[in-house]
């Protein structure tokens, strides 16, 4: 668990670009008008939305309640649900077509759980779909960020809620569960932050301040802007995040 707290008008407001970005994830899933796609991690329900666009029929799940929220207004069929439990969550509802995820993953600490749960919900032939940070992904900001909680004394593994694998270890996962890997890619993507790295870490950086006064949570954000600026700010492009993505696409043998 993380102390992760998301407020979805910070994260339309700051980190919009999460869905825009994530369309590859659906191309790479070509999902079929009829067929019954799980969408792990939806968040606020854009890409969820876009297969219902597609003719699919969707489930979406998160962990948190106020980006459920936020996914319902848009009339979706999404829940509060832990994805480290897929099995148990949808024992009883039948098995999907397709599984999708897109900047979920690498928030979730049981990565071999949910790829077990994955393949339990999947039928035979069925596809699952994903992008999640990889390794070394926001490099320079994490560093700002654990320079300035060691300064405070503070153990940053601790508060750090994100595990970013690499193209090895997951292939392994995926692998050791019985998927056939179709495709899986590491992919340097520098981002430009719509609202800044200031934006950014309001939305990303709660488990990291986690009981900070309002002062202390502004020192922070400056303290990382000034380590972050040199490599990561121009006056011409403004701030851009140094992400690396892990794409994949991994299938289910039919029996």
């Amino acid at each position: 668990m993380t102390n992760q707290v998301w407020n979805p008008e910070n994260y339309k407001k700051s980190a919009n670009f999460v869905a825009a970005l994530g369309m590859p994830v659906i191309e790479l899933l070509d999902p079929k008008p009829g067929e019954r796609v799980l969408d792990v991690g939806c968040g606020d329900g854009v890409l969820t939305k876009a297969l219902v666009d597609r003719g699919c029929e969707v489930i979406g799940i998160d962990s948190s309640e106020e980006m459920v929220a936020s996914a319902r207004s848009l009339g979706l069929n999404v829940r509060v649900a832990d994805a480290h439990k897929l099995e148990a969550e949808f024992a009883q509802a039948g098995k999907f077509d397709a599984v999708m995820s897109n900047a979920a993953i690498h928030w979730m600490g049981d990565q071999y759980a949910v790829v077990r749960g994955v393949w339990d919900v999947l039928r035979p032939g069925g596809r699952f779909a994903a992008e999640c940070a990889g390794e070394g992904n926001v490099r320079i900001i994490r560093e700002g960020m654990k320079i300035s909680l060691i300064n405070r004394g503070i153990d940053y593994k601790a508060r750090n809620p994100w595990k970013y694998p690499d193209v090895g270890m997951f292939s392994n996962i995926l692998e050791n569960q019985g998927f056939r890997v179709s495709y899986i890619a590491r992919i340097d993507r520098p981002t430009k932050l719509p609202n800044g790295l200031r934006g950014w870490l309001e939305v990303f950086s709660n488990s990291h301040t986690r009981d900070f006064s309002d002062d202390e949570r502004i020192h922070f954000y400056e303290e990382v802007e000034n380590y972050c600026r040199p490599k990561l700010y121009s006056d011409e492009k403004g701030w851009t995040a140094d992400y690396v993505r892990l794409r994949f696409l991994a299938l289910k043998p039919k029996e």
